[in-house]
């Protein structure tokens, strides 16, 4: 037995408010966004493109009573944090809002995912190369463990210091120039009145500094006090539960972790349900929750079915994060079923139930899709098997719909299974079927 699965849960640092004083601070972060999101959802003209448009933002304001620039901020942070969602020019309400006044769990993953996207919140400075943001970028998440672990206001100077020396690690990693570096005969020249580079680095470091911060103050991760920043208890959890995930991240059992989404899969394609999550859950939390959702669903737009069902099955660990890009695909005939089964069980539909909730055309694409998963990596004896999990009740039946249903496995498939088929007469009508829907023949 793992002793991975008997690991008790992690405390958070002491002095961590419960969840639901948690929950409490982060409504009251997101209150302007919850008001504006409930106006989009109740707008008169639902259809509109939401309150950016200058009519829309107008109407909100003075329904409100916020002003337009509270407005706009309030529908951007509204976005970032799932209580909105764009199809098109629709603005409709995220499950995040539905689920706002009773899930406290809902309402952290939200304020989470407003805290992911400080730099969105917070425009840049302007005339600030692109690079040198980005860099800042992956260069705050070891300021903000500094503060963690100091566990009270850290000097705006250490602060520095730290912001600095990590950029440098980029560059060293990236074998890298400093930026202004190889003009530093020219810029330090005399006469040239401009700075030599490292004061020119130091101040660009300290612009990039004082962003970050006030834009993790404005998500409510730090408030700033006279020359020092101090976590805010939601962004001392924050960080306890990004470096926690990172902490599972390093016990991966199967070592999948900096594989690609298709070879993790694999690699997890023979273990049992817990070990599987397990990996999976290992394999997110070295990522960012939107770049391993768009992984997994690349891999699942892919040719092998198999890896197309484990995708779904590392989705399901992802949970709710994962909500409005499973939604998205449900428009794509290869992965509608598994998008439609993933959304009801998300929904709270038990598993054994979800599979009512296709019609007969799109279950019968499933079944031809497991069954070429399990005709490329399974056992013969599984994909005869696999006869008693179709909805039809007879396998001509079966074959009439199989034929009619369009799978672009359907031929490869039909041949494996008349192969594996112990009864003659049975293997003789599935290979008739498989040749009609080779030539194209009724």
């Amino acid at each position: 037995m793992s002793t991975r699965r008997t690991r008790p849960a992690p405390r958070p640092p002491e002095g961590t408010p419960p969840r639901t004083e948690l929950a409490r601070q982060a409504r009251a972060v997101l209150a302007d966004a919850v008001r504006i999101a409930h106006w989009a959802a109740g707008a008169p003209a639902p259809g509109s493109a939401a309150p950016l448009a200058t009519q829309a933002l107008e109407r909100a304001a003075t329904a409100l009573e916020l002003s337009p620039a509270q407005v706009r901020a309030g529908w951007d942070r509204a976005r970032l944090a799932g209580l909105i969602e764009l199809h098109g020019d629709t603005a409709r309400p995220g499950w995040r809002l539905r689920a706002w006044d009773r899930d406290d769990s809902a309402v952290l993953r939200g304020w989470v995912a407003l805290f992911d996207a400080w730099s969105l919140v917070h425009a840049a400075p302007e005339g600030i190369e692109t690079g040198a943001v980005a860099e800042a970028v992956e260069a705050v998440p070891q300021v903000l463990s500094l503060l963690q672990l100091s566990a009270g206001p850290v000097s705006v100077p250490a602060l520095l210091d730290l912001l600095a020396q990590r950029i440098a690690e980029l560059h060293e990693e990236r074998c890298e120039v400093p930026y202004g570096a190889g003009r530093a005969a020219v810029e330090s020249a005399p006469g040239t009145g401009r700075p030599a580079p490292q004061d020119r680095g130091a101040d660009l470091d300290a612009l990039l500094l004082d962003w970050a911060l006030e834009g993790l103050a404005a998500v409510g991760a730090l408030t700033l006090g006279n020359g020092h920043a101090t976590l805010t208890p939601l962004g001392n959890w924050a960080v306890w539960v990004k470096l926690e995930q990172i902490c599972v991240a390093a016990q991966s059992p199967a070592g999948n972790i900096e594989q690609s989404a298709a070879d993790m899969l694999l690699g997890c394609a023979r273990l049992t349900p817990g070990p599987a999550r397990a990996e999976y859950r290992a394999w997110l939390a070295a990522r960012t929750v939107g770049s391993a959702v768009a992984e997994l669903l690349a891999v699942a737009r892919g040719e092998d079915a198999l890896l197309r069902g484990l995708a779904f099955e590392a989705l399901r660990v992802v949970g709710a994060p994962a909500e409005p890009e499973v939604r998205a695909v449900v428009t794509s005939p290869s992965l509608r079923p598994y998008a439609l089964l993933w959304l009801a069980e998300y929904e709270g539909a038990d598993p054994d139930d979800a599979q009512e909730i296709l019609s007969r055309e799109e279950a019968t694409w499933l079944w031809v899709d497991t069954a070429a998963a399990v005709a490329d990596h399974g056992e013969t004896g599984l994909l005869v098997r696999h006869l008693d999990s179709a909805v039809q009740g007879t396998v001509p039946a079966l074959l009439d719909e199989v034929r009619a249903v369009g799978h672009p496995r359907t031929v490869q498939v039909l041949v494996a299974l008349a192969a594996a088929h112990p009864d003659p007469a049975l293997a003789k009508a599935v290979r008739r079927a498989a040749f009609q829907v080779h030539t194209g023949g009724a």
